[in-house]
């Protein structure tokens, strides 16, 4: 009985996760777009996969394709900044891990004058290292991402890395 309860309860909490609210910036400051990026996912216990980002600026959308390296699309997004609102952009599903990754994204290139008004009272510096410089963003009293820059002098624009709530890490570089 029990698992037949479970079994109805499945389509719930899917429909649920998809409806996570993601912290978005409260004013756009997206910053100079278009932006490709290189981008390595790393999770526990997994071989490291590669892919490519593309970020666009399309009026007041942001359009966010994420690739394979063969070039198949994995992630089509679009960002109203005037509402904060997604919806997908073709014929892919939904891919709610790819939203997660794209509004971290947002965190990161936030500049560290803006994020109070973008982020205001749910995010916090990090890092004493010298070649390390960090932010992290909160919700309800725990780190929901860490974002770690490396030291500028090494890599212009600078690479940082973006942790995200289930453990995936995502080293993020950006390409010329």
């Amino acid at each position: 009985m029990n698992a037949r309860l479970l079994f109805a309860a499945m389509p719930l909490c899917l429909l649920a996760a998809c409806a996570t609210v993601l912290p978005l910036p409260r004013v756009d400051t997206v910053p100079d777009l278009p932006r490709t990026l290189h981008l390595i996912e790393s999770q526990p216990g997994q071989i490291e996969q590669d892919r490519l980002l593309v970020v666009q600026r399309e009026e007041q959308l942001i359009r966010w394709s994420l690739f394979d390296l063969f070039g198949a699309p994995l992630a089509r997004q679009l960002l109203s900044m005037e509402d904060g609102s997604w919806r997908s952009d073709g014929l892919l599903p939904p891919n709610p891990q790819a939203r997660e990754l794209f509004a971290a994204l947002l965190f990161a290139w936030t500049p560290g004058s803006l994020l109070e008004s973008a982020y205001p009272g749910v995010w916090r510096e990090t890092g004493a290292e010298a070649s390390l410089e960090s932010r992290e963003l909160m919700q309800d009293g725990v780190v929901h991402w860490r974002v770690e820059w490396v030291d500028e002098t090494l890599t212009s624009p600078p690479s940082f890395t973006l942790t995200l709530p289930e453990g995936t890490i995502w080293r993020v570089l950006p390409l010329e």
